[in-house]
């Protein structure tokens, strides 16, 4: 990376899932909602939630904790679902809560190490530490179903 791109900055929202933090970058963020049930669909993935309907847009739901390999998520109203963005796609993140919004340069990430045991490993992009806490970046491209391959 340049100096330039090192110093300039990237804002991340920031989210617990079972006593870990996570973050996302803010650009891929459409909204934050309070917890809505989700409509099952058959044979979908363990990870898959169902659906909910998004101002008459049908929106897939992830427990993002079932997908990275923790226990799922409960789903109750303290939780929430992060509305995210990526390659086209709108998909619904349930997640224990909404922690920060967070301003760091790049230069603060580093490369998660190469541990393969740990199933979530492949879904980290990056670390970072602020304020004492490890603070892991989501890759949503790895996170996110190809929906379309899928189908295909």
């Amino acid at each position: 990376m340049t100096e330039d791109r090192l110093n300039s900055e990237l804002e991340l929202l920031s989210f617990r899932l079972a006593e870990q933090e996570y973050s996302v970058d803010i650009m891929s963020v459409r909204e934050i909602r309070g917890w809505t049930r989700a409509t099952p669909l058959p044979h979908s993935p363990h990870y898959m939630r169902g659906v909910i309907n998004l101002r008459g847009t049908v929106l897939p739901v992830i427990d993002l904790a079932s997908r990275l390999g923790m226990p799922p998520v409960e789903g109750d109203a303290r939780n929430v679902i992060i509305v995210v963005q990526s390659e086209g796609q709108s998909v619904g993140l349930l997640v224990d809560a909404v922690s920060d919004i967070l301003a760091l340069p790049r230069g603060a990430l580093q490369p998660p190490p190469e541990i393969s045991a740990d199933a979530a490993a492949g879904f980290i992009s990056a670390l970072t530490i602020v304020e004492g806490r490890m603070i892991r970046v989501l890759d949503l491209s790895s996170v996110l179903p190809g929906y379309r391959a899928d189908a295909a």
